[in-house]
């Protein structure tokens, strides 16, 4: 799993830093298969003390590992936002925001409103 993080210079798991993220995410996986992605909100997450910042970028790397279908994370300080791709399976998602939400409970999905029908 590749992690990026910007603008903390005491996190060193950085890869191609300054690239869009459309350029570095994966689409696909090893295998060819496609992958599914979610994005993340963390309100004011730059603004909080380094130590802050720390802690919660150190939280989220450890929720993603425990995941074995997670294949890339990216979190962007500048934007408050963590990009997470990972192989689709039933819940996955769910079970990933939920223990995100755990750890770092200010951290909210984004996504499309439901559609009434």
């Amino acid at each position: 799993m590749k992690i990026r993080i910007h603008a903390s210079t005491t996190l060193t798991k950085i890869a191609a830093p300054g690239l869009p993220l459309w350029q570095v995410a994966p689409t696909r996986d090893g295998a060819g298969r496609r992958l599914t992605d979610f994005m993340m909100l963390i309100p004011r997450l730059r603004n909080r003390p380094d130590a802050e910042i720390e802690r919660a970028s150190r939280d989220i790397q450890a929720v993603l590992a425990l995941h074995q279908d997670v294949v890339f994370a990216d979190l962007n300080l500048k934007l408050n936002l963590l990009w997470v791709s990972l192989r689709p399976r039933p819940g996955a998602i769910s079970e990933l925001v939920a223990a995100i939400r755990l750890r770092v409970p200010e951290a909210v999905l984004v996504a499309h409103p439901a559609q009434s029908g």
